[in-house]
Parts: structure tokens; sequence; C-alpha cells
């Protein structure tokens, strides 16, 4: 059984139009990538640009090999 905050938030999904709902999911996926990068920051230090975009997605999608491998690769090949 849903609570009323679920019930409530499905309702309220349900009433956006299609490109409301992708714009809301942009914005989601952009600010738990800012989230990250803070987190990152916090831990590591400064860092170029480039080299945070590849410590964010290794944080995103380091738990498959195969990503990781390639993610780790690329960060080999980045400036600090």
């Amino acid at each position: 059984m849903s609570s009323i905050v679920e019930q409530q938030y499905q309702s309220r999904m349900d009433s956006l139009l299609p490109k409301q709902r992708v714009a809301r999911s942009q914005a989601m996926f952009r600010w738990t990538r800012e989230m990250i990068g803070r987190q990152i920051l916090r831990e590591s230090g400064t860092m170029s640009p480039e080299r945070l975009k590849w410590e964010i997605a290794l944080r995103q999608y380091g738990s498959d090999p195969i990503t990781r491998a390639m993610i780790e690769r690329e960060l080999k090949n980045v400036p600090g």
C-alpha cells in the first residue's frame, strides 16, 4: 500500500506533460552529478574539470567492470 506522500507524488508526476517529465529527469540527473562532484572535491581536493567529470562517471557507473575499465583508461590520460 502506498503512503499519502507517494500517492501525491505519483499524481503530480502523472499530470506532467512528457516534455516536463524529461526536463524534471534532466534536472534531477544534473543535481545528482553536482552532488557527487561536491563529495569528490571534499574528499580529494581540487582537480581539473575534466578529471572531475571522469571521477563522477566512475562513481556513477563504476560498478560495471567494462565501464570501470574504460573510465579508468580515460583517467590515466587526464591531468590532475
